[in-house]
């Protein structure tokens, strides 16, 4: 990369939107510039529920992101979630061409498009064709094939579908706030970018991106995805419970289960007492901090069981070395490591974004993996792709340019 650019990334999620815009050095450095958090009204479970509220929220993010960095964005990429995406893993199988048998750009891509020729019904849009590696002459094992010596020519490939109407509705959302998409990726392996490390993903690792909807999930071993998922729980499951359990407000049980809540009822001493004030009624009711916590336990240990289901559904039960590695804004939980260690009887730590430099004081926190994965995202492929740049215009007391690129790198 022989100069610097400017990246942009949007995280539409169900309880908040965050618009962040990187500067990528000449060294690939990535430092955030400025960044634009709104509540998110119109998003349900990571799916846009009323277009017009949405679009509201996210321009209401990319405002606040370009008052700050003085700039006015024109393309970002875009995360995409929601229970409606799912995966499968392909084979492309190609002979290679050209006479000396060398294996060339050309027989990479008709490897990959023989690969992502698997049915897709007409309801189902590509995302992701991820190459996992590659098979050359039987010979397994093989990052990059580029000039070897070769009759035959096999990748193995990750492929990321969506709902056609679902990835529509976001993708409108985001051009009538009067951005352009240079990609869609979906949030688990945004949120990868930001906490896995190279290690992690070569023994076998499970990322967890625990948002406020739903849960997104993916495992990675020998360096690469290998099963990704959409879990339609998340961290207002929790809130909802605790606003049942104790007979108070949503705001309140959200208040209450971030500064007391613990998902490690082990870890809660029975005499601590707290004071809630009732749904409905004028005054308050005193109960053992226990009770809150045995309802967020029960909550979070659900949704690890069904996390550990996906890990069985991929094949790698018991064969994730690395652990877990749990983010996103559920993550932030008390005890949430513990109870995870618990249930899914594996290493587990709890990740903030790394990688990253500029304005982190506000986001340096699990809530915000997934943007800044985004744009971790975007720099790695800038500085491995040949890409097109473009001006940005600028607000006053901006200087720089804007990026748009990316498409077509993927089908989406």
């Amino acid at each position: 990369m022989d100069r610097e650019t400017f990246l942009v990334g949007i995280d539409a999620g169900t309880t908040k939107v965050t618009t962040l815009i990187g500067e990528v050095s000449a060294t690939g450095e990535v430092n955030i510039i400025g960044y634009g958090i709104a509540p998110s009204v119109g998003i349900k479970k990571g799916m846009v529920a009323n277009i017009d509220q949405t679009v509201t929220s996210i321009a209401t993010s990319i405002e606040k992101a370009e008052r700050l960095s003085g700039y006015k964005i024109s393309s970002a990429l875009v995360a995409v979630g929601g229970s409606h995406i799912s995966s499968q893993n392909s084979r492309g199988v190609v002979a290679v061409s050209g006479q000396k048998r060398e294996v060339s750009r050309e027989d990479i891509a008709r490897a990959t498009d023989a690969a992502k020729a698997v049915q897709v019904p007409s309801n189902r849009e590509l995302l992701h064709v991820i190459p996992r590696g590659y098979i050359v002459d039987g010979q397994e094992g093989i990052k990059d094939p580029l000039g070897m010596s070769a009759v035959r020519l096999e990748v193995e490939t990750h492929i990321v579908a969506g709902a056609a109407t679902s990835v529509q509705n976001l993708s409108k959302c985001i051009t009538n706030a009067g951005v352009a998409i240079d990609e869609l990726v979906i949030s688990s392996l945004a949120a990868a970018e930001a906490t896995l490390t190279d290690t992690e993903k070569e023994l076998g690792v499970l990322v967890a991106d625990i948002g406020g909807g739903t849960t997104d999930i993916a495992v990675f071993t020998e360096g690469a995805v290998y099963h990704s998922a959409v879990l339609p729980v998340g961290a207002i499951n929790v809130t909802n419970d605790v606003a049942i359990g104790l007979r108070t407000s949503l705001n309140l049980a959200e208040e209450i289960k971030i500064k007391h809540g613990s998902a490690h009822l082990a870890d809660v001493q029975p005499e601590e007492l707290l004071n809630v004030a009732v749904l409905g009624e004028g005054g308050g009711q005193t109960i053992q901090r226990r009770k809150l916590c045995e309802i967020i336990e029960a909550r979070m240990s659900e949704m690890f069981s069904l996390i550990g289901e996906e890990v069985k559904r991929s094949g790698h039960a018991g064969m994730l070395p690395a652990g877990a590695v749990l983010t996103g804004g559920g993550a932030r939980l008390d005890g949430v490591a513990e109870l995870a260690r618990d249930v899914l009887q594996m290493p587990v730590r709890v990740a903030s974004p790394q990688g990253v430099g500029g304005l982190m004081d506000q986001l340096s926190n699990p809530a915000f993996s997934t943007p800044i994965g985004l744009l971790l995202w975007g720099a790695r492929h800038v500085d491995s792709e040949p890409l097109g740049f473009a001006t940005g215009s600028q607000l006053s007391g901006g200087v720089g340019r804007l990026v748009d690129w990316l498409r077509g790198l993927f089908p989406g």
